[in-house]
């Protein structure tokens, strides 16, 4: 079983590297996007009003924003460009579009040529921020936001997912004699996880924890690679993890083990990262990056995409997983767009974790919606 640095660490380290880039790259907050002359959005062919939603809708049932199949339509650059994505883990369901973009072709029709590479997210930032890599398919973790605090033009620019309501991703224990789904004692489990206390999902864990007696503080953390999760759980090297889509489906209807809580429905928590080549270098491949992924979800996953076994199948191919759990789990809503204050939601969860530093960074100094905008053709 491999373990990682603990979290506090490893936020320590990231934003000390992503300060030493300081010296050798520059700050290129100063010439972020926000400052750089309006760019001009047009309407967009089979993007109307369904091409959006109001960030502020925080409903469990909204529908996500849709556009026709194949919309938006490719605009090609005129020279073409590479493109590397990091990315924790390429068996996620949630890196599915990017996967099926790739394979589809749908960023060569934009004249990208985009790369995917798997890195953990603490190795993989400080090469953001520096412009190493071009994006990054992770979410604003706790790391994210220190660094942004640090300084640096990263912001999270398109959403990814949010769980179908029947869905049991989420967080997982592993019950003790007398213990039920309705009554479990959290205080004092050790739980598993791929980023450790700086994730995202402390925002949903913390409170489904408080459910059960406990509560972030009253937990320790496990940090494991994104393979290890589910075998720490199985074998006794924790006594929680949150699993995510199709693995959970490993412990469903075992006795010995207990669903608590997901990820709230209808709010996507992750998505796309841009550092500064993206963001203010060249935005026009940051614009044509969103329309290739966003035509990928209204072309391939809009609806219920597991309702199709060929693409299922396909899907495991890409995915490396078994073709079975993967159909056994309810599809992914896709959804590219962010939802107001999540990013202030999520730093009060980081702030009761101790694993922020600084004031809170307001949601314009993380979030920029304008890109997908631009890509469906929405005028602010």
């Amino acid at each position: 079983m491999r373990t990682r640095t603990p979290f506090t660490s490893t936020v320590a380290l990231v934003v000390a590297s992503l300060l030493g880039a300081a010296g050798c790259a520059g700050n290129d907050s100063s010439d972020s996007a926000a400052d750089a002359a309006p760019r001009t959005v047009e309407p967009v062919a089979g993007c109307g009003a369904g091409g959006w939603t109001d960030p502020s809708d925080l409903a469990p049932d909204r529908e996500p924003a849709r556009c026709d199949k194949g919309a938006p339509a490719p605009r090609p650059l005129a020279k073409k460009r590479k493109i590397t994505v990091a990315t924790g883990t390429l068996s996620a369901e949630y890196v599915a579009p990017l996967q099926v973009a790739v394979a589809k072709g749908e960023f060569a029709k934009e004249g990208l040529d985009v790369s995917l590479k798997v890195l953990p997210t603490p190795d993989a930032l400080p090469l953001l921020a520096k412009g190493d890599v071009d994006a990054q398919w992770a979410a604003p973790e706790a790391a994210v936001m220190n660094g942004i605090n640090g300084g640096f033009a990263i912001k999270w620019v398109a959403g990814n997912f949010s769980p179908d309501p029947t869905s049991k991703s989420g967080l997982w224990v592993r019950l003790k004699d007398g213990e039920s789904a309705e009554h479990v004692d959290m205080a004092g489990r050790k739980l598993g996880t791929m980023i450790g206390k700086g994730s995202v999902i402390a925002y949903p864990m913390d409170t489904s924890l408080k459910k059960h007696g406990g509560g972030l503080d009253k937990i320790s953390f496990q940090q494991l690679g994104s393979a290890d999760v589910l075998t720490a759980l199985q074998n006794g090297g924790v006594d929680s993890a949150w699993l995510l889509d199709p693995i959970w489906r490993k412990v469903d209807g075992d006795e010995k083990y207990a669903f608590l809580g997901g990820q709230p429905v209808g709010e996507p928590l992750g998505g796309l990262l841009f550092g500064p080549t993206l963001l203010n270098k060249d935005p026009d491949a940051g614009v044509a990056f969103l329309r290739a992924y966003i035509r990928t979800v209204n072309t391939y996953f809009a609806d219920d995409y597991k309702a199709d076994p060929a693409f299922v199948a396909e899907l495991a191919g890409l995915m490396k997983t078994d073709e079975a759990t993967l159909r056994s789990t309810p599809s992914m809503r896709m959804d590219w767009e962010i939802r107001k204050g999540t990013t202030d939601r999520l730093q009060r969860a980081y702030a009761d974790s101790g694993v922020s530093t600084g004031s809170p960074v307001p949601e314009d100094k993380a979030v920029d919606r304008a890109m997908y905008g631009e890509a469906v053709g929405h005028k602010p």
